[in-house]
């Protein structure tokens, strides 16, 4: 299975670490460490050296209560990044949601939008058919990040995830987008309880789509926090990494292709030694 993108061919027969560049000051596990341009060169350097496969950069927080942040501000805080990144020969993902913005990073030579709308704001949409080749990510989120664990999801949030995605997929396919092109994600955390987060895991193979490839996003998520809290005190972010490699390799051995992370070497580890066991059997 292959994920084409804008300059890439991606091969997904093997997991792909998709390492996290926030350029952010609120990320919820790293604002502010990589905001300098130096500093966020140098860290998206280190995660290719300890072997990610993809780099996702960001410049606006999507954690619950978030702000949102203006097109100028995100294309400010991108652009200077994006202009040294595209010259490294790695694909390069783009984590937003705006039209203007999308544009913008894709006449550059950027390599994927991952949307955490699905595609579903003003211009979105039109700017992935337009382009010929660029690769999508489409994520579910209940509600909007400044709501959405106000008011989390009811139901049955395995048959209202694989619909959404199964609604979105199509909604890009009826206008020509070739399926290869597009990538599904569950939205763990994104206005969902720690019990549904932990199923969408758990019963993976219900919700995901024949055809199209997986990438989930568990690394030092709140739900991991909440099942290591021990009386009542919950870990920072930066105390998870063991549960979020733990969900990482969980969620290839049920069958996701891609894993956003934010230790990429702990999961590279832990990915080499699941698929020598995998060789050997």
């Amino acid at each position: 299975m292959l994920w084409q993108t804008t300059r890439f061919q991606i091969d997904l027969r093997q997991p792909q670490v998709m390492g996290i560049v926030n350029l952010t000051p609120d990320s919820f596990s790293d604002g502010g460490r990589h905001g300098d341009l130096s500093q966020a060169l140098q860290h998206a350097e280190q995660l290719l050296k300890e072997g990610a496969d993809i780099l996702d950069v960001g410049a606006e927080s999507t954690r619950p209560g978030a702000q949102a942040v203006s097109e100028a501000d995100e294309l400010a805080r991108l652009m200077p990044f994006l202009r040294e990144a595209v010259r490294w020969n790695v694909p390069i993902s783009i984590d937003t949601y705006k039209a203007a913005v999308m544009r913008e990073v894709l006449d550059l030579g950027v390599d994927i939008v991952n949307d955490i709308w699905a595609l579903r704001q003003p211009g979105a949409e039109a700017a992935v058919v337009a382009h010929p080749s660029c690769g999508v990510c489409l994520m579910h989120m209940h509600r909007e990040p400044q709501s959405m664990q106000m008011a989390p999801m009811i139901g049955d949030v395995l048959r209202e995830v694989k619909g959404f995605l199964l609604d979105r997929a199509d909604a890009l396919t009826g206008q020509g987008v070739s399926p290869d092109r597009i990538v599904l994600d569950p939205g763990v955390g994104f206005g969902k309880t720690v019990a549904q987060n932990l199923s969408l895991l758990a019963r993976q193979d219900e919700w995901q789509l024949p055809g199209y490839p997986v990438l989930v996003g568990w690394s030092r998520k709140s739900t991991l926090g909440s099942v290591l809290a021990q009386a009542g005190v919950v870990p920072d972010p930066g105390d998870r990494v063991h549960a979020s490699v733990a969900a990482a390799l969980m969620s290839v051995e049920r069958g996701a292709h891609v894993v956003r992370v934010h230790d990429v070497k702990p999961t590279v580890d832990a990915l080499r030694m699941w698929q020598a066991v995998r060789d050997n059997t």
